[in-house]
């Protein structure tokens, strides 16, 4: 193993890095973060650092359809271990409150 392969963070730490800068992005409808509302399907990290978050939204009629992925891209982008990022916007299965965390929960106070 290189020096530089030693320094590369391992493919868990870029999806826990990945997963906290998904918990800073808000649904602006409720006050939780996309991660903990369930709207985060699949995170893949493929052996040069490029993530491909798959995930959806509330609804298809979702006002923030338009900003909300690109948003994310950036933001995942943005992770210093990342070396690129795409978005996969998918509808099935739709999402419902079932999809949402405990925490989620507890804090809309389901």
């Amino acid at each position: 193993m290189t020096e530089m392969e030693a320094s590369k963070p391992s493919l868990e730490k870029i999806r826990e890095d990945v997963i906290e800068v998904l918990r800073t992005v808000y649904d602006p409808e409720i006050p939780v973060n996309i991660y903990e509302l369930g709207l985060i399907y699949n995170i893949e990290i493929d052996g040069d650092a490029g993530v491909k978050v798959t995930m959806t939204l509330t609804s298809p009629m979702c006002p923030v359809a338009e900003t909300l992925p690109p948003e994310v891209e950036e933001k995942v982008r943005g992770v210093p271990s990342v070396s690129s990022s795409a978005i996969d916007l998918v509808w099935e299965p739709p999402w419902d409150p079932s999809k949402m965390t405990e925490a989620a929960r507890l804090q809309l106070g389901m």
